[in-house]
């Protein structure tokens, strides 16, 4: 038996057998709802952002996420590491073979514009504990500078989004496999220091070091992949992390998995939206590939249809959506992925004022058959099921002076004093959705 708190090949050692694999073959759904169930996260109320601060971010609607590491050599998910068991040196050998010779992010940011995309969000680093631009943090210098790469990763995406007029967002995960306290803190409490010294620092670098940063990302703030986020602020402390980033970055969007409440609420994974319209905002995030969010080859992927119905169902509950690209090992978007995120783009250049800048609102949704978005003088309900020929809401109040089809067609309509219906024929709607907009005097 050797010690686990020895450093071997650079990496910080960990027996796998010795490690409880309770969650290794959890979906995303059920890591979900792990992770929020029964919890009480730190309010500390006094770093939200403000309405004003957080209104892009409300009125952008969607973004594009990239899980992107050493993972994507195996091609079996961003979990590769944990569920195969591989040991933390063996698996730091694929830092060495990590040089992705086609890495473009200005492609990629193409990609998310044309896909209609408003921010991206990149994993700067990981639950493997491999960061992808140059970290003197990272215990064993575990970074893409001293990979086959040679060179920061980070600093070019970032420029990419900007240039491309996105908001620029980087996911952080705290977790790190390499370290055996990860699952063990009040046993291992020098390797636990550690580990939460790592996270401290590489925060910091990633919030000093690339200009204006508009989204941080959270994830694994969990312990022993147990329990809620909150359940572990015992040990991240995200007050006081999250004020270190807001020294840095006083106006940064951050979602809530560090143990914090965040500006806003994250759903993970591609189920279905149902329910009233939520009251915090919140963001659903999902991966465009079934099968992971880190790179695989043979997964089926969701449909541009598939992918608007879930915007359109978050947007009119109060909610954006965030879809994973899982690019391969030589930084190229798989082609059906790419498909499928144009698809949306062409979506929301016919129907996107139906979302960007909208509020959920005046009727609350029916689940799988309609919701509604206002913005300025217009409501437009997005329909999602017709249950019979035409559509029965509540009377507006106001006058309307014109009803439109946002594919182009007739939209015939009528209100009374107690009901709006609307009809529309068979042949004119939508695959997905159709949405009607509602203009008012």
């Amino acid at each position: 038996m050797f010690d686990r708190r020895s450093l071997i090949t650079g990496a910080l050692a960990m027996p796998f057998a010795a490690f409880p694999l309770k969650a290794q073959n959890l979906t995303d759904e059920q890591r979900s709802a792990q992770k929020t169930a029964n919890a009480d996260p730190t309010l500390a109320p006094d770093l939200l952002l403000p309405g004003r601060k957080m209104a892009w971010w409300r009125d952008a609607k969607f973004g594009v996420f990239v899980h992107w590491g050493l993972y994507a050599i195996p091609g079996r998910g961003e979990w590769y590491m944990f569920n195969e068991k591989v040991a933390p040196e063996d698996y730091a050998k694929l830092a060495q073979e990590f040089n992705p010779r086609h890495y473009d992010p200005d492609s990629w940011a193409r990609l998310a514009k044309s896909g209609g995309a408003r921010y991206m969000v990149m994993t700067a680093r990981h639950h493997d504990g491999f960061a992808l631009w140059d970290s003197p943090a990272s215990y064993g210098h575990y970074d893409a500078m001293h990979s086959a790469a040679h060179r920061d990763l980070i600093a070019p995406y970032v420029k990419a989004v900007r240039r491309h007029d996105l908001r620029v967002g980087l996911y952080y995960s705290p977790l790190d496999w390499r370290f055996p306290a990860y699952f063990h803190p009040k046993d291992m409490p020098e390797n636990a220091a550690q580990l939460k010294h790592q996270t401290y620092a590489q925060v910091e670098e990633l919030m000093r070091n690339y200009g204006h940063i508009d989204i941080l990302w959270w994830d694994g703030g969990w312990l022993a992949h147990t329990g809620t986020d909150a359940d572990a602020a015992w040990f991240w402390e995200p007050d006081k992390l999250n004020r270190m980033v807001r020294k840095y970055q006083p106006d940064i969007v951050i979602n809530p998995r560090s143990g914090w409440q965040g500006d806003f609420d994250t759903s993970e994974g591609p189920g279905p939206i149902t329910g009233p319209i939520r009251a915090r905002p919140w963001e659903k995030a999902f991966s465009i590939n079934n099968g992971a969010w880190g790179y695989t080859p043979e997964d089926s992927v969701m449909t541009t249809d598939q992918l608007v119905r879930l915007l359109v169902d978050a947007v009119v509950r109060n909610g954006n959506v965030i879809a994973n690209l899982g690019p391969d090992r030589d930084g190229l978007i798989p082609p059906k992925q790419a498909e499928t995120l144009n698809g949306v783009g062409l979506w929301l250049k016919r129907h996107g004022r139906s979302v960007y800048g909208t509020r959920p609102g005046p009727f609350q949704p029916v689940d799988g058959v309609y919701g509604a978005t206002m913005a300025g003088k217009s409501v437009f309900i997005h329909i999602v099921g017709w249950p019979q020929d035409q559509l029965v809401l509540p009377p507006l109040a106001g006058t309307i002076v014109d009803v439109l089809n946002l594919s182009g067609e007739t939209v015939k309509w009528s209100m009374t004093s107690d009901r709006l219906a609307l009809s529309v024929p068979t042949m004119s709607r939508g695959p997905a959705v159709t949405v009607i907009e509602l203009k008012l005097a």
